[in-house]
């Protein structure tokens, strides 16, 4: 579990699991939303599909990329509503 945690700590990877989970994107919707180059991009959504957080479908020459399943949805929103919980 702390090898997860630790490789999501990565910046460039939450960025995309954030843009994920929002909609399936390509990877160039992806380099262009996130001011990365293609090959950057596509090196990470690849560490991310070895982990299991992300799947692809492919469409004409186009992958799509998307969360993997529920649990990595309900995990990002979950951490994303305690960050924006105000302290008491």
């Amino acid at each position: 579990m702390g090898e997860f945690f630790s490789f999501l700590g990565d910046p460039n990877r939450l960025r995309i699991l954030s843009l994920l989970a929002q909609k399936e994107l390509c990877v160039s919707d992806l380099a262009e939303s996130l001011g990365m180059s293609e090959s950057a991009v596509s090196h990470q959504l690849r560490n991310l599909r070895v982990m299991r957080l992300v799947g692809y479908q492919k469409r004409g020459r186009k992958v799509f990329y998307h969360l993997a399943d529920h649990h990595i949805l309900e995990l990002y929103q979950a951490v994303a509503d305690h960050l924006d919980e105000k302290c008491s």
